[in-house]
């Protein structure tokens, strides 16, 4: 299992990455726009513009990643929601124990599926109010 940070922003998640990637260099290895996901097309222009996902490595097998929220769909950021703590399990089964396990109680965001960027995914907040995703990356298990 590889655990990541996983942060949320309003509206500001790509600045605060490229303030970060001057702290710790590299790349991003990924920086998708809300107008690439389905249904992107029907955002306003400016959550169209906001960030889907962005990740930037920061060590050793460490991927700092993040999200724009979006307030035409509801979102508001709250002290507690900007931070995630994300599971990448080693197994479809792995994923699915997480999920279930952690989520005992808790408040249900995503359902696990597979997602439209080929990864098994879910999000929830447990009982005791801590933010968590749970993925499992499809390509692993060709």
């Amino acid at each position: 299992m590889k655990v990541d940070p996983y942060l949320n922003f309003d509206g500001n998640a790509e600045e605060a990455f490229v303030f970060y990637k001057s702290v710790f260099g590299g790349e991003f290895s990924a920086n998708m726009k809300m107008s690439e996901a389905p249904g992107g097309e029907e955002l306003s222009q400016e959550d169209k513009n906001r960030t889907m996902h962005i990740a930037l490595p920061i060590g050793n097998d460490t991927l700092l990643m993040a999200s724009d929220i979006i307030p035409s769909a509801g979102h508001v950021l709250q002290p507690g929601s900007q931070t995630y703590i994300m599971l990448t399990a080693d197994s479809r089964k792995e994923a699915d124990r997480l999920f279930n396990g952690l989520s005992k109680e808790g408040d249900i965001e995503m359902k696990m599926a597979d997602m439209f960027w080929g990864d098994y995914f879910g999000s929830f907040i447990d009982r005791f109010g801590i933010r968590w995703m749970i993925n499992f990356h499809l390509n692993q298990a060709k």
